[in-house]
């Protein structure tokens, strides 16, 4: 069969709005990478709201589709396995099984994991996950996309500047993790977020990049990290020598998307005199098609020595 990149995704899945597989899936194919799915979760709507109401996918059921995928062949088209949020103890122990089988029999196989624990110092999954992620889930990425809460959850160690970030880093690297980028972080003081790459190269050396990003306003929108992970796993595997680029425009784009949902409201929530509410702070991805597909790279990234 073909090795022309395909993604198995495995995150959650909203009927309205924007987190997850939701914010993935579309980026991906807009960027001409196939993606078959599968939802840990599907809910009427992300957490943000007062109301959830849907199902939560076992491992059961997840062994089975990928017993399904496995007794007809088709595991051994995936070249990407991409990760986010998972529910339970037993379903994130299963996720590790798919990415063993895979790896079995496509050993160039990248796992891209966005270690979906939490933001803003508050957790959203149980804490019984976090010695898993450590031990199990960790060591066998090759990408992996947390936020500075999860990088903290996983060091067990608090980032209060870009120094702590790089040391945090390093954990993974230690781990056994090519290439870590910290998506987003407030170290650079409440007007910026600052985002970091390291990646580890053959000759054992480390490339590292700092980009700092204005803030675009008071508003929080959910579901950007599972955008930026699927935006670098495709900008990574077109340019797997440029990673400084492949970062530059993944921040690009994901700049453009909180750009033009933030656009679309109302002058008295971009003001911050007026708190939107959860559906108003849905992100705007079909809106930002052209920003996807054709990423205008504004904020550059700084080579760390």
């Amino acid at each position: 069969m073909s090795r022309e990149s395909r993604v198995l995704s495995i995150q959650s899945h909203v009927v309205h709005g924007y987190c997850g597989n939701k914010s993935a899936v579309f980026p991906l194919q807009v960027l001409g990478i196939d993606v078959d799915f599968v939802n840990s979760v599907q809910l009427s709507n992300h957490t943000g709201y007062s109301t959830i109401k849907g199902q939560v996918l076992s491992e059961t059921d997840l062994r089975e589709l990928f017993d399904g995928l496995t007794a007809n062949n088709l595991h051994l088209v995936y070249t990407h396995l991409l990760t986010g949020y998972a529910k339970n103890d037993e379903f994130l122990r299963e996720i590790s099984k798919i990415i063993k089988a895979l790896r079995a029999v496509n050993p160039d196989m990248i796992y891209v994991c966005d270690p979906v624990m939490g933001d803003a110092g508050k957790m959203y999954v149980p804490e019984s996950l976090l010695p898993i992620f450590r031990e199990e889930i960790v060591p066998l990425c090759d990408i992996c996309t947390p936020n500075q809460f999860e990088v903290e959850l996983l060091t067990q160690q608090k980032v209060n500047n870009e120094k702590d970030a790089w040391k945090g880093m390093m954990w993974f690297h230690e781990k056994g993790v090519k290439t870590v980028v910290l998506s987003s972080s407030d170290i650079g003081g409440p007007e910026v977020l600052i985002a970091l790459l390291s990646t580890k190269k053959s000759n054992g050396e480390y490339e590292k990049y700092k980009i700092v990003i204005p803030l675009q306003g008071p508003i929080f929108l959910t579901g950007t990290g599972d955008l930026f992970a699927a935006l670098f796993l495709a900008h990574s595997t077109r340019l797997p020598n440029d990673l400084k680029t492949a970062f530059e425009q993944t921040i690009a784009s994901v700049q453009s998307v909180i750009k033009v949902t933030i656009d679309s409201m109302p002058e008295e929530f971009r003001s911050g005199k007026v708190k939107p509410n959860a559906q108003q702070r849905e992100l705007k991805i079909i809106q930002s098609k052209k920003h996807i597909e054709s990423p205008d790279v504004k904020l550059h990234a700084i080579r760390i020595d």
